[in-house]
């Protein structure tokens, strides 16, 4: 059975098995883009091996790496959300294998059996809650009181 970890890992068993029966084993390459932000959100993925970055556009430069995503976590939410499109973009760290579900069929049986949707978009609100807790975290370690020179504004 395919593990998976963090806040979606918190759904009810029955309902995570039968996400889990929507999914299809996929493989990106390293290098690949599983998405692009502004794009239509149309897949998600449940990675089961390698690593997923996240990234911004930065106009002029290279995209600039929001999150690191491993085994086990949820790649994509904005599936979920109107207007269903990619407010990041995603590339494979390494090989990636991973669960490929069509968004939407997924929101259709989220439609059609409200207690699904339900354990569905709150696992995916709790994953959005916690990586922006964590978005925070970085922020503070970057422009708090105690950031050096080295690593962000001086305290002043």
């Amino acid at each position: 059975m395919f593990h998976v970890s963090g806040r979606i890992g918190h759904i009810p068993k029955e309902h995570l098995n039968r996400l889990l029966a929507f999914g299809r084993p996929v493989t990106f390459e390293p290098g690949a883009r599983l998405f692009d932000e502004g794009r239509p959100a149309r897949t998600f993925w449940l990675v089961e091996g390698g690593s997923v970055c996240l990234d911004v556009h930065v106009p002029g430069g290279h995209p600039a790496t929001v999150e690191t995503l491993g085994a086990g976590e949820l790649v994509g939410w904005s599936w979920l959300f109107p207007p269903y499109r990619w407010h990041l973009g995603g590339r494979a760290v390494g090989t990636v294998r991973a669960l490929e579900f069509d968004a939407g069929a997924v929101r259709a049986e989220c439609e059609r059996d409200p207690d699904f949707g339900r354990a569905i978009t709150l696992a995916c609100a709790q994953v959005i809650a916690g990586r922006l807790q964590a978005s925070r975290l970085r922020l503070l370690d970057l422009y708090g009181p105690h950031a050096t020179a080295a690593g962000g504004p001086a305290e002043g």
